[in-house]
């Protein structure tokens, strides 16, 4: 039934919108072929443009992508010979050309690559390193003393490889990437027997509100986010990725190292993405397009970046946590651009829905950008919203719970088939997420069904408590969580990080906004900290949060009873 049929037989408009989407994210899932992956996408391109710089970073690396590909089919061959036997790689490296050689040689070799999150601390990579069976991480020296971090077990180091790779093993490997065709390369490598439906990484998640769960994405994931990028942004040769998000964050994976390496565009890396004069200065001097970064990171940047550093920049883009319009119209009084917000979320690879620039003719105008949302839904990919208990689909505008899927979305959880279930009802993966479609497809986030407490029977939502503390002190610095109450089940706590803080005015504004009683924290309830707890990605660390305002709230109380 056509679009007009289905509208003459009384459908509405939406709900055919809403099928279409679905019947889109399905077909797409059977246009690549099944020999598609990584590493033969990445010896297309390295073929097609050679001479062209691929990647820069800022301890002084410079690859061609033919050179590119071939130190990684020397690592790749390296790792088929010495570790036939070994499916999974780990990677403990930061944004850097060292970090996309050991993923491409992992995608050329036909092994999944786990880049290693150095921000959990040692027990978490651990204790990923066991559930992923790894035996060989890939790091450097370099980076291990810098970061100040413990050698993993089995630990083997690019630059010792570097150095074992004599004369003739570098002219082999020429050969064999620039000449031979390509299922003998890919023999050569070890990746001739890869299928896109295979895994292609294990990304474990933040960690942020429980054990860091690791997120198998395929080839097939990997590549539809990717070319659902290319559709909307339209790069080509001119084009210069600022990589400043790690590959263990999965933006930092797909957007910043394949995205570019994959589409012909040069990516240039700084391994810091909280230090802001140098992210500053890597813009500027290589002329970038491409920024992608969290809000907490843009806010450095605001701060402490000049009005020029940014000045060749068409899509900076901002993700992982709300986007407060005070830092949109910092950034745009700042740098005379607007700062896009983006969605998306390891379980699809990640990106979901992203704001573009507006499009206009001498005919028409199409909307790419509106302010307070997320942007609309990649090519591919379906979203829809649903009542959270009873999973029936809400019309425009109606606030729920937020489903998606496309053939981005991930394969599973690792060893976790419980999880897997959950989190995947009937194709669509759950977010977790709470928010509305409007009439022209823009979401728009509201929170997440974890972020609650139940206070007194009622629940609480913690961010938009905080967004309005935010609004009345005209700033960040502000995180809300709950602790247990004997009288009401939860309380609320809120951590600040402004000194002198005056409570009762912002208590009186919460009030004076309407908020109901049991949303407004108490006096007492408020602890100045140092610094509120963040994750490596800059996203909030909500279970760090959690202990420490327990902490806080304990001292309280036992220094009241004394």
């Amino acid at each position: 039934m056509s679009f007009g049929d289905a509208l003459r037989h009384g459908a509405s408009a939406e709900s055919v919108r809403l099928r279409v989407m679905e019947l889109g994210a399905d077909a797409w899932d059977h246009r690549r072929k099944k020999t598609d992956h990584l590493g033969r996408r990445l010896a297309m391109v390295a073929r097609r443009h050679p001479l062209r710089t691929a990647m820069t970073d800022t301890l002084g690396s410079r690859f061609a992508f033919l050179q590119h590909l071939v130190a990684s089919t020397l690592l790749a061959r390296w790792l088929k010979t010495t570790r036939p036997d070994e499916k999974n790689i780990g990677i403990l490296l930061p944004a850097s050309c060292a970090g996309s050689l050991a993923n491409a040689a992992c995608a050329l070799s036909g092994r999944v690559s786990v880049n290693l999150n150095f921000t959990l601390g040692a027990g978490l990579m651990a204790n990923i390193a066991r559930r992923s069976g790894l035996k060989t991480v890939l790091t450097s020296r370099r980076f291990i003393e810098k970061a100040g971090l413990f050698a993993p077990e089995g630990a083997v180091y690019m630059e010792d490889l570097a150095a074992s790779f004599g004369f003739f093993a570098r002219v082999r490997a020429f050969v064999c990437a620039y000449g031979l065709p390509m299922g003998v390369f890919l023999r050569y490598t070890g990746g001739h027997a890869t299928r896109s439906s295979d895994a292609a990484t294990t990304i474990f998640s933040s960690g942020s509100t429980a054990v860091p769960k690791g997120v198998v994405l395929s080839h097939h994931n990997i590549l539809s986010n990717m070319e659902a990028l290319e559709q909307i942004f339209w790069v080509d040769e001119r084009d210069v990725m600022a990589g400043v998000l790690p590959f263990f964050h999965s933006f930092g994976y797909t957007v910043t190292l394949w995205f570019p390496l994959l589409s012909g565009f040069r990516a240039a890396y700084h391994a810091n993405p909280v230090d802001a004069k140098a992210v500053g200065k890597l813009v500027r001097e290589n002329k970038a397009t491409f920024l992608i970064a969290t809000p907490t990171f843009f806010q450095a940047y605001v701060r402490r970046c000049d009005k020029g550093d940014f000045a060749s920049l068409r899509h900076p883009m901002a993700g992982a946590e709300k986007l407060r319009p005070e830092l949109s119209k910092a950034f745009r009084e700042k740098f005379g651009m607007e700062l896009m917000e983006g969605y998306g979320s390891t379980e699809m690879s990640p990106v979901v829905a992203v704001n573009t620039h507006d499009y206009h003719s001498a005919h028409q105008k199409q909307t790419g950008h509106k302010p307070g949302t997320v942007g609309q839904p990649l090519p591919g990919v379906a979203a829809k919203i649903v009542d959270p208990s009873t999973y029936e689909r809400l019309s425009v505008g109606h606030e729920g719970l937020l489903l998606v899927k496309g053939p981005n979305r991930m394969t599973g959880y690792l060893d976790d088939p419980e999880a897997t279930r959950k989190a995947l009802q009937e194709g669509w993966y759950v977010t977790g997420d709470l928010g509305f479609l409007d009439a022209d497809g823009f979401l728009t986030l509201t929170g997440r069904v974890s972020r609650f407490s139940k206070v007194a029977g009622e629940m609480v939502p913690h961010g938009k408590v905080e967004h309005a503390l935010m609004d009345l002190a005209h700033g960040h610095g502000f995180a809300v969580t709950g602790v247990p109450d004997e009288a009401k089940g939860e309380r609320l706590v809120v951590l600040h990080t402004h000194p002198g803080l005056d409570v009762e005015s912002l208590l009186k504004g919460l009030s004076e906004r309407g908020l109901p009683n049991l949303w407004i924290p108490k006096r007492d309830s408020f602890y100045f900290v140092e610094a509120l707890p963040l994750l490596g990605s800059g996203k909030m660390d909500l279970r760090e949060l959690a202990r420490m305002a327990l902490e806080y709230s304990s001292k309280s109380k036992a220094v009241q009873e004394a």
